[in-house]
């Protein structure tokens, strides 16, 4: 069996490897740091030299200021593998690039794409997503901010919870009750909000990770245009879940994870005991094996769905597993990490010991969050057992006595 790529490709590997040995420092330094803050003009710097050369938004058509390339799954899988070994940033990402971009390409309307997503995929325009509500996170159908028709626009009023990202988001894509008398799941639409619309009040929520990456966002006679709904009135749980399997994607994404296992690689090669390196250590080599397989195995999983995608196939059971293995993954890999470093893993912030600027003290606990956001590990596997194998729904407690 031969798995080369062949002659093309290895040249486009080549290509990819020479640009980002000739940009090392910019690719090292164009990330999005640790979802703190928006992209800083370094990042928007890369990552508009990423979109020139067909390296980030390769796909997305040039009228809305994406590189316009042909799908390639073979190239796109070349990038993940040598940003991955350079340890560079692969660009500007996060729920605008990765969730409300691909939404907007299949359900927005021309204006909204031409508005929306060239700032989105250059990181001027940071965006946050407005679903979980206090009450409504698992059955997110039964979510009760509300909109009321006042001319050409909506008046809303509600609380949205665990809004990653909103003390510093241009931009809000919510889901809003707009049709009170229908069904709960036909009556929702999918809206784009500005952050900095009279009546938005946004309080941060400080997590374990010792940041407030999340936020409580309350919305009290908020004046937005019905122009900015995306698809159909009362439509919006359908398109609700076209930007949930993108969202789940980003999560569980396998370039994630290859680059945390080559960070992982080279931390074991650096720190020592008795002046053993920890990649020489038996039990810590066997672990990182363990981690390896089954990040490979995420990245050929990642390789099967992108084929169906291109082939307009249903990925089924395949595409729910994404999210729930990815998180975990992610977790169990800065679990190592952190076990690698000894004492110095229980160090975060503010010792001149510290490795890595912190980074895998903040991935082993925020990742613990992801767990649990973007819909429960337990969630996930009841989605898995329903709706991919087929098995009965999970019984609903009584209401009533007797």
């Amino acid at each position: 069996m031969d798995l080369s790529y062949g002659p093309e490709y290895e040249a486009f590997r080549q290509e990819v490897r020479k640009f980002l040995a000739e940009h090392a420092e910019l690719a090292r330094g164009g990330g999005m740091g640790m979802g703190m803050g928006p992209p800083s003009d370094r990042a928007r710097e890369w990552q508009q030299l990423l979109i020139e050369r067909g390296y980030a938004a390769r796909t997305i058509p040039r009228e809305y200021g994406g590189y316009g390339g042909e799908p390639d799954l073979l190239k796109r899988v070349i990038l993940d593998e040598e940003f991955a070994r350079a340890g560079a940033s692969p660009g500007v990402r996060g729920q605008g690039p990765d969730m409300l971009v691909p939404t907007l390409l299949e359900h927005g309307t021309e204006e909204q794409k031409r508005t929306w997503i060239g700032p989105t995929i250059r990181g001027e325009v940071v965006w946050c997503q407005g679903y979980s509500e206090p009450g409504s996170g698992s059955d997110l159908a039964s979510l009760q901010t509300r909109a009321r028709e006042e001319g050409a626009d909506f008046l809303i009023d509600g609380q949205k919870i665990w809004t990653s990202s909103a003390h510093f988001a241009d931009m809000m894509f919510c889901l809003v009750r707009t049709e009170p008398d229908a069904p709960k799941h036909a009556g929702i639409s999918y809206v784009l909000i500005p952050m900095d619309t009279s009546g938005i009040e946004v309080s941060p929520l400080r997590t374990m990770t010792g940041g407030a990456e999340f936020n409580q966002v309350f919305l009290s006679g908020v004046r937005v245009p019905q122009a900015n709904v995306v698809g159909r009135r009362g439509e919006g749980w359908k398109i609700a879940n076209t930007t949930l399997k993108h969202e789940r994607n980003m999560l569980g994404s396998s370039g994630q994870l290859e680059a945390s296992l080559q960070r992982l690689v080279r931390l074991m090669e650096r720190e020592t005991e008795d002046g053993v390196r920890a990649i020489d250590n038996p039990i810590y080599r066997d672990r990182l094996l363990q981690l390896q397989a089954r990040v490979l195995a995420a990245r050929y999983h990642s390789m099967r769905l992108l084929t169906c995608n291109l082939r307009g196939d249903s990925a089924g059971v395949a595409g729910l597993v994404v999210k729930l293995t990815g998180c975990e993954l992610s977790h169990q890999i800065a679990a190592l990490a952190l076990d690698v470093m000894g004492e110095l893993g229980s160090l975060y912030r503010g010792s001149r010991h510290l490795r890595d600027g912190g980074a895998w003290q903040f991935q082993h606990m925020f990742s613990l969050g992801l767990i649990i956001g973007g819909g429960t590990a337990q969630i996930q596997k009841n989605i898995i057992s329903e709706r991919g194998l087929g098995m009965p729904r999970e019984p609903k407690p009584k209401t009533e006595l007797g």
